[in-house]
């Protein structure tokens, strides 16, 4: 049978976006698994261990301390390594680590692990991104730029998939501290991902000169940007750290509860799509503040009602957008910078998001532990976020070439 060819912007298309889903397996292990697993593995070892809600959001908050770390020392390594070495470097750490955290009982162990976890998977996540936005300037037509970037921002929601998949049956074994059999099958995971992203993006290099680029971040310039991303850090963190939580408190089957964490992922991955136009377009913080609005939606949903109709719109919504709010943030960058600039500028946004993220799950823990419950934690957080759409949607484009 005869096919009809395929044009030659489709055929140069392929080979942009098969990389571009290698690197979406970084994405995979930097947040999907070593983070938002988190999620589904807090009711059993909460139980276990005998945590508080504060003690259980502090695990998340000395994580994203770990996160900022990272994202601090980033440039000096870019300086001086290739960011697909040290994309490489953070994943094999994040897995080894992964690993270890099914090796400990004591909280001091646990805490200890969260933050060096933190470091490799910002160094992971921050070179993996650095490298889809260089990625995507070589695309065209049906690999744009906008696309790929959701295309490697929407692999954390493959991590989402794999850790629904893993952690309820790994944590629910017949053992005493089953949680640790659910770590370390997220680590073999991510070792297998990381091998996979190491043989396909081979041929993508970016050289530590031109990771580093040379010009200063226009800070003040960025600025309403930049709060609006360190809010959203502050408030999506809330939702992620503690939905599965509540939806146990709120007597929901573990099925369902399963059902309802891969259908996050789903949506994350779908969300490559459903914005790459969006992100494409608009110069400002417009996508942005939309993004917030909606992901405060979808946080606000569980809060106030048990139904599985509207725990499962809070899913689908939540997944199909979040990630979606950090491509956001690099195609801000993108869009108003120079290509010398992109390091300086993803490395800004990253640290303000991690700041948000450190102050987010402890600040959550500590209203949950009050009479409102966690109902009350993540209407706080919608409120934060939305907030973050307001301060998004005054950000102005940036003129070209700013020192």
């Amino acid at each position: 049978m005869l096919h009809p060819p395929r044009s030659a912007e489709h055929s140069a298309a392929e080979p942009v976006l098969a990389v571009a889903a290698a690197l979406a397996l970084a994405a995979a292990v930097s947040l999907g698994l070593s983070r938002f697993s988190y999620a589904l593995l807090l009711p059993p070892m909460r139980a276990d261990l005998g945590w508080s809600y504060l003690t259980a959001g502090s695990m998340n908050t000395i994580n994203a301390a770990g996160y900022l770390t990272g994202a601090l020392l980033l440039p000096w390594c870019l300086r001086r390594f290739s960011a697909r070495a040290v994309l490489l470097a953070g994943s094999v750490a994040t897995s080894g680590l992964l690993v270890a955290h099914g090796l400990v009982v004591s909280d001091q162990a646990l805490y200890a692990l969260r933050f060096l976890t933190g470091i490799a998977c910002a160094a992971t996540f921050v070179s993996g991104g650095l490298l889809a936005t260089r990625l995507g300037s070589r695309g065209s037509g049906t690999a744009s730029a906008g696309l790929v970037l959701g295309v490697y921002y929407g692999g954390v929601g493959v991590g989402i998939i794999v850790s629904a998949m893993l952690v309820p049956p790994l944590s629910a074994l017949a053992v005493p501290h089953a949680w640790h059999w659910a770590w370390m099958g997220l680590g073999l995971a991510a070792l297998v991902a990381t091998a996979v992203t190491a043989w396909a993006t081979a041929g993508l290099e970016v050289s530590s000169a031109a990771s580093a680029g040379h010009l200063r971040f226009a800070w003040r310039r960025f600025g309403l940007g930049l709060a609006a991303y360190f809010l959203f850090g502050l408030g999506y963190i809330g939702y992620m750290t503690f939905v599965v939580t509540l939806l146990r408190e709120q007597h929901l089957g573990n099925g369902l509860i399963t059902a309802f964490y891969g259908l996050l992922g789903v949506a994350g991955v779908a969300s490559s799509w459903l914005w790459a136009g969006v992100l494409q377009r608009y110069r400002g913080g417009e996508t942005m503040a939309l993004l917030n609005v909606l992901v405060a939606v979808a946080t606000l949903l569980p809060a106030l009602s048990a139904h599985p109709v509207a725990v499962f719109a809070s899913g689908a919504l939540f997944g199909a957008v979040f990630l979606s709010v950090v491509a956001a943030a690099t195609s801000l960058v993108r869009h108003n910078l120079p290509a010398a600039g992109w390091s300086a500028g993803i490395s800004a946004f990253t640290t303000v998001f991690a700041a948000g993220q450190i102050v987010g799950p402890s600040l959550v823990g500590w209203v949950a532990d009050g009479a409102g419950g966690l109902r009350t934690g993540l209407v706080c957080s919608a409120g934060v976020l939305a907030l973050a759409a307001g301060l998004a949607w005054l950000q102005k484009p940036v003129d070209r070439f700013v020192g």
